[in-house]
């Protein structure tokens, strides 16, 4: 009996360090050029057993027993590939597609691709979806060099939109590896403060340009061009009649959600003005009006029914809309600010679900001249899609708030910005010459750029521009190596126009660019800083464009360039920076073994 009971000791304690050695491997399987999730692909586990399959997310969950474990990633359509991992792990695979040479259904796809990146649809709808594990974004496709011969103007829609940085800045701060798709590079670099001067009381806009050379690719130049707005006093500025239409399902129970939101609505309640007024939906289930329209200087009973706000239930996001915009209407100033707020993590199940569906709601409400501020929330579920979507076609703008700092930016630091728009429909057209240039790029935009000629057309929806702000676009230019007319001092011819909020006449600016080419060392710190952050969300997102660029460059460049560094938000990238720079798997492919 003793034999016997030892017997079964050994066995038992066997069985459990066994289990103990067990771990688990997740991640997600994406394809390599249009990061869109990929199902079906079979995972297992080399020299052993094991396998699973990956779902319709491209997400896959994998049992192994030891470390440095090697899995095997295959697919009909796609390479193999193996990754050799340490348990437990998080991994974001991307597989490559088999070459199709005769393939026309493939080639057919292909030109459907480079026609998306040459004229995208503003606002991102047509572009596609990719996922990152519960949360989705916007498909982009990187723009390309184009010749000036075939092509001379480049047209973008303008807008203050800068919810890519604070989201990237979460994933950093969480040791997460940032999607590509995340990444919208304008957005990361519009982001700061920078110190172009505010046009004078009798311009809406100022146009400044700067053109040096450009540190990642030798042979090539930048062009930088800034569009500032001008700047009211907040006193002077109109009467704000605003609806809170704020998300409390049971997504938005986690302390970086609801207890989040509640805290940046108290940043904003604090710097309402008496002559304001603040209305508050909630929706779960079912929408419901929480706050009548009450004047701001009853600040008391706005922040009352904000502190009350619990979550739970599921996401009515349709019916609340309707509801909020239904409020603003009633409520309505003539010449006043009248917006509509919506904070949520975009999770939208119940209702019209599909961003085409929202779409098409949010620019009939849109007609009304109210306007739409979206503001992102949490993480994992989290759908930067449809609430970007949501943002442009509801003449608005785009913010994430990631912790009660970023909140204080939007709603205090920049609150008349954030509130308050002079321009709308602004978009800017860029006409190069092509004795001075061979061919140009444009850095990020690519959801945001128009398709040639349709500028010219009423139809057009740019983007809005708020009180103060700083737009900064920038072209790496390929130089023609042989100009033979040296008086020729034309580069570029820049176009912007806009209307104004309440006047449906487009008006223009135009300016001509002559700038000399300087060293890139001599260039203005506003450039140079502008410069490395356009290169790291390039490195993000794996560009094929980053020439000799690299961490350690961009690093160099930003210390050099802080300035006054206003809010030290310069110094945050940097340190943003450094942590990426640690983790040097996230700027490449894991290697194949």
């Amino acid at each position: 009996m003793r034999k016997l009971l030892f017997s079964l000791f050994v066995l038992l304690g066997s069985l459990q360090l066994d289990a103990q050695q067990i771990n688990w491997v997740s991640g997600a399987v994406q394809d390599s050029t249009t990061h869109s999730p990929i199902a079906d692909v079979v995972v297992s586990v080399m020299k052993d057993t094991g396998s699973t399959v990956s779902n319709r997310f491209g997400l896959f969950r994998i049992a192994v027993r030891k470390t440095n474990t090697i899995l095997l990633f295959q697919h009909p359509k796609y390479l193999p590939k193996q990754i050799k991992v340490d348990q437990p792990a998080q991994l974001v695979i991307e597989l490559a597609p088999r070459p199709k040479s005769a393939d026309p259904i493939g080639l057919a796809k292909a030109k459907a691709r480079f026609a998306r990146n040459s004229n995208p649809n503003y606002g991102n709808v047509a572009m596609g979806v990719s996922s990152f594990f519960d949360e989705t974004y916007g498909q982009l496709y990187e723009n390309k060099f184009m010749e000036v011969k075939k092509e001379a103007s480049s047209t973008f829609a303008i807008d203050v939109d800068r919810a890519a940085y604070s989201n990237m800045r979460r994933f950093i701060r969480n040791k997460e590896r940032i999607p590509a798709d995340a990444v919208r590079i304008e957005e990361l670099v519009n982001y700061f403060p920078y110190s172009y001067a505010c046009p004078g009381n009798d311009s809406i806009f100022g146009i400044y340009s700067s053109y040096a050379e450009c540190p990642w690719q030798k042979k090539h130049n930048l062009l930088q061009i800034a569009i500032r707005a001008q700047k009211g006093d907040i006193d002077s500025l109109p009467r704000s009649n605003l609806v809170f239409l704020i998300d409390v399902s049971g997504s938005m129970a986690d302390k970086n959600k609801l207890p989040l939101l509640q805290a940046a609505f108290r940043v904003l309640t604090a710097n309402l003005r008496d002559s304001d007024k603040v209305a508050i939906v909630a929706y779960a289930g079912t929408p419901g009006v929480i706050l009548a329209s009450t004047p701001g200087s009853d600040k008391g009973k706005i922040l009352a029914a904000i502190d009350n706000l619990s979550a739970g239930g599921a996401t009515a996001g349709e019916a609340a809309i309707k509801m909020a915009y239904q409020i603003a209407e009633d409520n309505f100033i003539r010449g006043g600010n009248n917006r509509v707020i919506l904070a949520t993590d975009g999770d939208f199940n119940v209702g019209q679900t599909s961003d085409l569906d929202m779409e098409e709601l949010i620019s009939k409400k849109s007609e009304s001249g109210v306007l739409l501020t979206c503001l992102g929330f949490g993480m994992k579920n989290y759908k930067d899609s449809k609430l970007e979507t949501l943002a442009s076609k509801g003449n608005g703008n785009f913010a994430y708030i990631d912790d009660l700092e970023e909140g204080t930016k939007v709603f205090a630091r920049e609150f008349g910005g954030t509130l308050f728009t002079v321009a709308r429909d602004v978009r800017a057209q860029v006409c190069f010459n092509p004795a001075r240039v061979k061919s140009y790029r444009l850095l990020g935009y690519e959801n945001k750029s128009l398709k040639d000629g349709e500028e010219d057309t009423i139809k057009v929806v740019g983007g809005i521009v708020g009180t103060g702000h700083c737009v900064v676009a920038m072209y790496e230019i390929e130089p023609m190596t042989q100009n033979n007319n040296a008086a020729d001092s034309l580069l570029a011819h820049v176009k912007l126009c806009y209307r104004t909020p309440e006047d449906t006449t487009e008006r223009h600016l135009q300016q001509i660019v002559s700038t000399p080419r300087m060293t890139f060392v001599n260039a203005s710190e506003d450039f140079r800083f502008a410069s490395s952050v356009a290169l790291f969300g390039m490195l993000v997102r794996k560009s094929k464009f980053k020439g000799d660029g690299d961490v350690q460059m961009v690093l160099d460049i930003g210390k050099k360039s802080l300035g006054k560094d206003e809010g030290e938000y310069r110094s945050e990238f940097l340190k943003l920076v450094k942590t990426v720079w640690k983790k040097t798997d996230w700027l490449k492919d894991p290697p194949e073994q």
